[in-house]
């Protein structure tokens, strides 16, 4: 795990392999993908040159904010670049959405969490929602480079909240989309979705989620009775990132365990949801109040 923003060098270092010498994490980029979605997109050569899919960064936009988990999205080993979605919803957020081309940030750590376990399984689909669409495209392009038959499942509440279509488009052999309002796709959610893909006799062989707790659990439930092995992100609360709070602490197959260090992925039959739901609305109504002021 590298820490662009304190590190320091020595003249030994300066020498080293890596591409360039630690300093500052300036952005270089930051867009917004649909109404309170946002890219961000920074200059942090070490850790692009090291993440890998799955895993995530701790971000904070200045000294006063809160550190932040964000699974990375994409990155550009060459030029060092690191992307990462995220949904404004509180104040460390809306700061990161006021963020400039040449802003530093005070922290970007990372990588931090296990890589995702990949490898050729046959038939693979990664399910993303909100700024989970993001943080499924450098899953699903390493699902193809490694064999698979990639199908790419998006949902939203309409189609504006959708994004990087054509990017999945890219890695995958097939996209579904799935919209509440059925503004586009026939389906109202990613679950009906999967559930009617198995239904019909399509043989799936893993998934993968990456979104809200809600979606994720919706889609453990509905492999289930199917018995199709079910990968997802885990997001609960975190602060330092590293195992020594433990706030982020899940229960999976009855023990606990630290989704920054031995997630952030684990096996959504096995994820005590209730528990998880729970712990994940403790300061849902201060931040929301803190976003408002």
């Amino acid at each position: 795990m590298v820490d662009q923003t304190t590190i320091k060098t020595s003249k030994e270092d300066r020498h080293s392999k890596d591409p360039v010498e630690p300093g500052p994490v300036t952005v270089l980029a930051r867009e917004q993908l649909a109404p309170n979605l946002q890219l961000l997109t920074v200059r942090a050569p070490i850790i692009a040159s090291k993440i890998q899919p799955g895993q995530f960064v701790m971000v904070r936009a200045d000294e006063y904010a809160e550190r932040i988990p964000l699974t990375v999205a994409d990155w550009d080993r060459e030029k060092g670049s690191v992307s990462c979605v995220f949904m404004q919803v509180g104040t460390s957020t809306y700061k990161l959405g006021k963020l400039k081309a040449g802003d530093a940030l005070s922290t970007f750590a990372g990588p931090l969490g296990k890589p995702l376990e990949l490898d050729r399984w046959g038939t693979v689909v990664v399910a993303g929602g909100c700024y989970g669409i993001g943080s499924i495209y450098p899953v699903a392009r390493a699902l193809k480079e490694r064999g698979n038959r990639v199908i790419s499942l998006i949902e939203g509440r309409s189609k504006f909240l959708l994004y990087w279509l054509d990017r999945l488009e890219s890695a995958s052999d097939k996209v579904l989309v799935s919209t509440r309002d059925r503004s586009i796709g026939r389906n109202r959610d990613g679950p009906a979705a999967i559930k009617g893909l198995l239904d019909s006799g399509e043989h799936i062989d893993r998934l993968i989620a990456i979104g809200c707790t809600f979606m994720m659990y919706q889609m453990a439930e509905a492999t289930r009775p199917f018995a199709v092995k079910t990968i997802v992100s885990l997001n609960p609360i975190m602060i330092d990132g590293t195992g020594m709070c433990g706030a982020c602490r899940v229960s999976v197959a009855g023990q606990t365990k630290f989704a920054c260090v031995d997630g952030p992925d684990f096996d959504g039959h096995q994820v005590d949801w209730k528990l998880l739901l729970s712990r994940r609305k403790a300061y849902l109504g201060p931040e929301t109040d803190s976003g408002e002021r």
